[in-house]
């Protein structure tokens, strides 16, 4: 994907967000620490261009304390957890870069409970490139990536950079 197709997949999933919820009035956009706050922020500008009465949400969340693998490797906190609402009763929309095993997804809907009881939850990636771990599945997808479980996806407004690891 190159910088306009992340372009054009922030457009298409802001539009598909507001077309699913008939709007933004109830929707808090959730950004999760590191790779998905900056397209949480995008999406963020974009929906107020479709919806310029209403106030786009946007919010952003550390899901490390939240990891079902705390044990098996060292913690480190990423950033700090900012949503600027209560999200009881909204629909909280999960904002990440890739999703691959499904295991920070978990963890963030662990995470949001802190915030409030959502009405409803709903994911957001710009890159599934599959390999699930658990029952996850995003409702809005920038691109579908088939990958080797050993391969790097790296994104950014630049595009996206997958590097192939390990022996095929």
């Amino acid at each position: 994907m190159s910088a306009d197709d992340i372009r054009r997949a922030i457009s298409r999933i802001a539009h598909e967000i507001v077309e699913r919820n008939q709007g933004v009035d109830d929707v808090v956009l959730v950004g999760l620490q590191r790779g998905g706050t900056w397209i949480a922020e995008l999406l963020g500008s974009r929906i107020a261009e479709i919806e310029p009465r209403s106030e786009v949400v946007v919010g952003k969340l550390d899901v490390s304390m939240f990891r079902d693998d705390i044990g098996l490797r060292p913690v480190v906190p990423g950033a700090v957890s900012a949503i600027p609402r209560d999200v009881t009763g909204s629909v909280v929309v999960l904002v990440d870069d890739v999703l691959y095993t499904g295991r920070t997804v978990r963890a963030a809907l662990e995470g949001v409970n802190a915030f409030g009881r959502p009405r409803a939850v709903q994911l957001a990636v710009l890159v599934d490139r599959g390999h699930r771990e658990l029952p996850i599945r995003p409702d809005f997808v920038g691109k579908n990536l088939p990958t080797h479980p050993t391969d790097d996806v790296e994104v950014s407004a630049d595009g996206v950079v997958v590097s192939h690891g390990g022996a095929r």
